[in-house]
């Protein structure tokens, strides 16, 4: 072969490499090459199929003792995620989190770190960790002083920390790693202790939460129960001595219910008659008349014109029945109304100060929660449904979910999870949280989908999150529900695998 063919034929290797390049957003370069892989980011800021390939070989090689290869595989953890932030920076929206929840399977060697991996190749640069779920906590078994028992409970792993772990390798990788947790939902364990039954949430039906919950797992509890509140406030103690860079608030409102329970519209359908509840709602009695008319109402779900005659008979020093936030008309003592008359008035003043008691309980809880991690600087946000503080006729949304009432000193993330075909039905919820928050509140929608296809009549996340940026691209962040729903085959394997004693 002549010098001038062979010089051509190099050439033309060489503008092959270039183009190759091009097209797959990664230089090709053997991920045991002494070389790191320079990532090329896509659109969303996601790696390329090849880059990230380019680490998986090196963790796994890395994994069966081969320094030199765990030495690249962590040098290429953090130009990634360095790459990340720098894309993520100068593209909207500036946070895109990913929910995450954790398996015994991830205690194995390499599986944390594969799926922050994975997290970052898809252009995530937080997680919401899953840390108290379904009556259990992410705590280490020696080392867990809640009620709760600890999510991991194989032998020999007890003292095994999967929370500080995944905070940890989050880090290491560029992201910030919430913890995630439920609220006023304490799991079917809780419901198992004969010590915390007057901590479980009752309607006026005679029914507790576990037995109105679909599955029979979800436990409410009274939010006014100074046990229940103990108990949630020693867990996310816990929860914050790992140090998050933020702690999310999620089931912060009563059971939702199907069909015709699904709007409160008597008494009996708000949880109102555990026992701390019912003290707490009987001291916001002013005076006599009012004590006695609370007490009656909530009995009976009724007050009648007799009721009000005989306490005006009884208390003669007391002009009219008084509770927090009442403000009776004055009228002259000549014109007085009658009982009849005034019976309507007070039953339905009466109605909206239980739904009024309800509410607030999920507010004070949930800012006693917060309170742990605020002290410390970490910020906090509450998880909610955006029509689940809704009004329906005379009645209200059975969840009575406060959420245009959080204050703007948390996070609000609101699940916008319509669906309808299109994002239209998704854009509404969140305008909808738009309107009501107040200035300052840093709103992060959560949507619930997959990347490149529809899902149960909802658009991809591709299509959602552009709906989202023409309406309102002063967002400063958007999370995505859930891994398990982008990684569905590597979900299901962590969560049914068999994890050998340690």
């Amino acid at each position: 072969m002549s010098n001038s063919a062979f010089t051509l034929e190099k050439t033309i290797l060489f503008w092959r490499c270039v183009l190759a390049t091009i097209f797959t957003g990664t230089l090709l370069i053997s991920p045991l090459s002494n070389q790191p892989a320079k990532a090329q980011l896509r659109q969303y800021c996601q790696l390329s199929a090849a880059a990230a390939k380019a680490k998986e070989d090196l963790r796994l090689a890395a994994l069966k003792g081969n320094q030199d290869a765990q030495k690249r595989y962590q040098q290429l953890v953090k130009q990634h995620g360095q790459e990340l932030q720098n894309c993520r920076d100068r593209t909207w929206p500036q946070v895109q989190a990913v929910w995450l929840r954790l398996y015994p399977c991830d205690i194995q060697p390499g599986a944390i770190e594969q799926v922050m991996d994975r997290i970052v190749n898809r252009g995530y640069n937080q997680v919401y960790l899953e840390v108290f779920y379904d009556g259990q906590v992410l705590l280490p078994a020696a080392n867990n002083p809640t009620v709760w028992p600890s999510a991991i409970r194989t032998p020999g792993a007890e003292n095994i920390d999967l929370m500080a772990t995944a905070i940890q390798k989050g880090r290491e990788r560029g992201l910030k790693v919430y913890a995630w947790m439920f609220t006023k939902n304490f799991g079917y364990t809780y419901a198992l202790r004969p010590d915390r039954q007057d901590a479980i949430a009752r309607n006026g039906k005679g029914q507790t939460s576990l037995e109105v919950t679909d599955n029979n797992s979800q436990v409410f509890v009274d939010p006014y129960n100074l046990q229940a509140k103990q108990d949630f406030y020693q867990m996310v103690q816990e929860v914050v001595r790992r140090k998050p860079d933020g702690v999310l608030f999620d089931y912060v409102r009563y059971p939702r219910q199907e069909g015709p329970d699904s709007v409160a519209t008597r008494v009996s359908d708000l949880w109102l008659f555990s026992p701390a509840t019912q003290a707490a709602l009987l001291r916001r009695a002013q005076n006599n008349k009012g004590l006695e008319l609370i007490r009656r109402f909530i009995a009976r779900g009724y007050i009648t014109a007799g009721d009000i005659n005989e306490l005006d008979q009884l208390h003669t020093d007391e002009t009219e029945p008084m509770w927090q936030g009442r403000i009776p008309q004055p009228v002259e003592t000549e014109s007085r109304p009658s009982a009849s008359q005034r019976q309507p008035l007070l039953q339905w003043q009466l109605w909206q100060l239980a739904v009024a008691h309800a509410m607030q309980g999920i507010l004070d809880f949930v800012s006693l929660a917060a309170y742990p991690a605020q002290q410390q600087g970490i910020p906090a946000g509450v998880v909610f449904f955006p029509d689940g503080n809704q009004t329906i006729g005379q009645g209200y949304d059975s969840r009575l979910q406060p959420w245009d009432r959080f204050p703007n000193s948390l996070e609000w993330h609101p699940m916008s999870y319509a669906t309808c075909g299109t994002a239209s039905c998704i854009v509404q919820q969140v305008q909808r949280v738009l309107d009501a928050a107040p200035p300052g509140t840093k709103v992060i929608p959560a949507l619930a989908g997959t990347w490149g296809s529809s899902m149960s009549n909802r658009p991809s996340l591709e299509v959602q999150m552009e709906a989202l940026r023409q309406f309102a691209p002063q967002l400063p962040g958007v999370s995505h529900f859930a891994y398990s729903w982008l990684y569905p085959e590597h979900d299901k394997d962590r969560k049914f695998c068999r994890v050998p004693s340690q």
